[in-house]
């Protein structure tokens, strides 16, 4: 009987525990394009690859978001484009008991670590699948990607407040 009894205080202290969980993994976007086929195929020279990436979060209820990697490669033979993928990669994440401060870190960095690898597969595959030798996206640094969007945002805030205000005077109360 105490076991019961002390069940429910155990849940109790459980809740007040920070958690985090995956829901679900999966695939939002995916769209592969040759606009220059079948010329370009015939062309023998290096691409140029260019990647572009950001990240999106958006909540969907209280303490579940989600989080997508949006990406876009295109390779260029002669200034010409010889494929573009444009992909999204996306999760829903739950968090619990987690501080504010602590979650748009984890929105930025924690998030987008999980997903990162789900998207460098799906677009070496479809790469590959489109008849060409896959691209393997290079690892990425998120926590530096987080800190550098961080510093835009303070720079941009700084340059709104001191259009706001021209004094940056803060006086002791």
């Amino acid at each position: 009987m105490t076991e019961q009894s002390s069940t429910p205080q155990a849940e109790a202290d459980n809740s007040k525990e920070p958690a985090f969980g995956i829901q679900r993994i999966y695939l939002k976007d995916l769209s592969l394009e040759q606009p220059n086929a079948p010329q370009i195929l015939l062309v023998a020279a290096e691409p140029q690859v260019q990647v572009e990436l950001d990240i999106a979060a958006t909540p969907l209820s209280e303490g579940v978001f989600e989080v997508a990697i949006i990406s876009t490669v295109t390779a260029k033979v002669d200034s010409k484009v010889l494929f573009l993928v444009e992909a999204k990669q996306a999760g829903i994440f739950e968090f619990s008991n987690i501080p504010l401060q602590q979650l748009d870190p984890m929105l930025g960095i924690t998030c987008p670590a999980i997903l990162y690898p789900y998207l460098r597969s799906n677009i070496a595959d479809i790469i590959s699948r489109a008849g060409f030798q896959p691209i393997h996206l290079s690892e990425i640094n998120f926590h530096g990607m987080y800190e550098q969007r961080l510093m835009q945002a303070q720079q941009a805030a700084g340059k709104e407040s001191d259009a706001a205000d021209e004094s940056k005077i803060i006086l002791p109360h």
